[in-house]
């Protein structure tokens, strides 16, 4: 296993809510990719806590008819960034959160068990906010200092992992403007 910093696996910053999904990773592995996703609970609405809910196995799927195809989906991210920034961590860094599913990266299959997921409160359709590239970064560099492995080529979106099933973070989350405010935060 590699050499890591001095870590806390709960960011400085963030609410943690725990949520019950997740589960140990597997022994021995290097914790060595970041994965970039979206969300938003309906579809193209912000500003509710149908994701948290979701993330903590709590959805009241009775409440909109697009949470019918959520009934007994159990999902996690290690941490969620709502359009205004609000950091919000489910999981601790060292587990497993479940996120990236059926999912490959460099050869290597079954992300979850070497990734950190990180959720934009966002959809493929619209750009993500400005507080949300600059708590992305924050949370990056943050991540990055425990996690060394975790090098800008080692920084994807859920669409390159699982490229047949997802398109998210989709076309408008702007990668260079992205590692752009993350060379900032190094410097």
């Amino acid at each position: 296993m590699a050499n890591r910093q001095p870590r806390s696996d709960l960011l400085a910053d963030a609410t943690f809510l725990s949520s019950p999904h997740f589960d140990e990773r597997p022994a021995e592995i290097d914790i060595d990719l970041l994965v970039i996703h979206c969300i938003s609970l309906p579809p193209e609405q912000y500003g509710s806590d149908y994701v948290e809910d979701f993330f903590l196995g709590k959805l009241d799927c009775s409440l909109h008819p697009y949470f019918q195809k959520l009934v007994s989906v159990r999902v996690s991210a290690h941490v969620y960034i709502k359009r205004d920034g609000q950091l919000i961590q489910f999981v601790p860094l060292d587990k497993r959160a479940w996120h990236a599913g059926l999912s490959e990266f460099a050869g290597k299959s079954r992300c979850n068990d070497f990734s950190i997921g990180i959720e934009l409160e966002g959809d493929v359709n619209h750009p993500y906010t400005s507080a949300q590239y600059q708590r992305l970064a924050a949370v990056t560099a943050e991540i990055q200092q425990g996690y060394p492995l975790i090098t800008q080529d080692r920084i994807t979106g859920h669409s390159d992992i699982a490229p047949v099933r997802k398109d998210d973070p989709g076309p408008h989350f702007d990668w260079q403007h992205y590692f752009a405010c993350l060379d900032l935060k190094d410097n």
